[in-house]
């Protein structure tokens, strides 16, 4: 695991040859970056750092980057108000614009500081819907958990065929609550019925009484909203219960160090995530993964991708403009389909990403499979076998005609 200093890591660089040729004499524009590197949320917060550090020694003298910028990460040790204070000093100190809000909770507080100094503040993977047109200096490229909420309840209620349901949410966190609420309206939408909602105490870790209760209400299905860690203990509770129904949760289980820890009780979740396919044949995904391998020794999970993406696409908006505040908003709009490795990126005018999230389901390599592309193929299996049973059948009958 790599170390940071626990209070800032700064990395920072001098004008490029390529700024000097165009005879601009801009100085480099400073970014700021608050980040949870440590802490309860450093489990996303490290992932999430490494991909903005990735991205930052990539953009240092690319061509695609004129302007060239200097990065200052510090860590917000998962407290949301020393995040924010950390985001005050960065602005204070003349960052242009700040990647933070690496939860909800910690955007929550750090959007009250971005507006104070009025400059942008870009989240990389705060997902909660009321931070939806919170705020003009607010961005983000996940998706509000709106767009996965309802995916999930559709994908319950249609394709399912489940009309009842329990769910399982930390009330606590911001992200959980916010996408729980968000599926429970969808899904009722739906016509579907939430049986019950089992609140979970903050900092729990005996989750014995709660699946019993869950036990209890025999649901065909149960959607879990916690963050990761919290979700697998949860299905291993389940699985360990006898519990045969369905498994829903979220994409804060998405990450291989929350899945492969569970082991062979992962096998069969459902859930819904943005896209990011680590096995690309996309140029620009497949150099991702291997630059990343090669720095880190792992694989990158989606909440690098969204670190590496972040980055990419604050510099991408303040090339060919102004560098003051205002004109930073006026860039992101202007983005159109930016390559990102979690997808084409552009933002609505509430500064949300336009993704739509994907239904799932974790196979016995404890990878995650596209669940339609999934059923498909086992479709596309049983079809083939029918066709040779068909195929061997004719030919039985075919010798016994020759026979008789």
């Amino acid at each position: 695991m790599t170390k940071y200093p626990a209070r800032a890591l700064a990395i920072t660089a001098l004008c490029t040859l390529a700024i000097i040729a165009t005879g601009c004499g801009q100085k480099t524009i400073p970014v700021g970056a608050v980040v949870p590197i440590t802490g309860d949320d450093s489990v996303y917060g490290e992932p999430v750092s490494k991909g903005i550090q990735l991205a930052y020694e990539e953009i240092q003298g690319n061509p695609e980057y004129p302007k060239q910028i200097t990065l200052t990460m510090v860590d917000s040790e998962s407290d949301p108000a020393k995040g924010a204070e950390l985001l005050d000093d960065q602005f204070g100190s003349g960052a242009l614009l700040a990647l933070g809000g690496v939860t909800s909770g910690e955007a929550k507080e750090m959007i009250t500081v971005a507006e104070k100094y009025d400059k942008i503040l870009m989240s990389p993977t705060a997902s909660a819907p009321e931070l939806s047109g919170a705020s003009p200096s607010f961005y983000r490229i996940f998706p509000s958990d709106f767009a996965a909420a309802s995916r999930m309840a559709q994908f319950v209620s249609q394709d399912l065929e489940i009309s009842e349901i329990v769910v399982v949410a930390t009330q606590q966190h911001e992200y959980a609550k916010g996408i729980q609420q968000a599926f429970q309206s969808a899904y009722e939408g739906l016509e579907g019925k939430v049986i019950e909602t089992i609140e979970i105490p903050e900092h729990t870790s005996d989750f014995t009484g709660l699946l019993e209760r869950v036990m209890t209400l025999e649901p065909k299905a149960v959607y879990l909203t916690a963050y990761g860690e919290a979700i697998g203990q949860m299905i291993i509770g389940l699985r360990d219960a006898g519990y045969d129904g369905k498994i829903l949760t979220t994409s804060a289980f998405a990450s291989p160090r929350f899945i492969v820890p569970v082991g062979e009780a992962a096998v069969g979740v459902i859930l819904t995530q943005t896209v990011f396919d680590i096995d690309s044949d996309h140029a620009h995904i497949k150099s991702f993964v291997e630059k990343f391998n090669a720095k880190y020794g792992e694989d990158p999970d989606i909440f690098a991708a969204h670190g590496y993406d972040a980055l990419r696409i604050a510099a991408k908006a303040v090339q060919g403009r102004p560098s003051i505040p205002s004109e930073v908003p006026k860039g992101l709009r202007d983005i159109e389909d930016f390559p990102g490795v979690t997808g084409s990126i552009k933002f609505n005018e509430k500064g949300d990403v336009l993704k739509f999230p994907r239904v799932y389901i974790i196979g016995r390599d404890l990878v995650l499979n596209d669940y339609n592309e999934r059923r498909r193929a086992q479709q596309e299996e049983i079809k083939k076998k029918r066709e040779e049973l068909k195929r061997r059948l004719e030919e039985i009958q075919r010798k016994a005609k020759q026979i008789s």
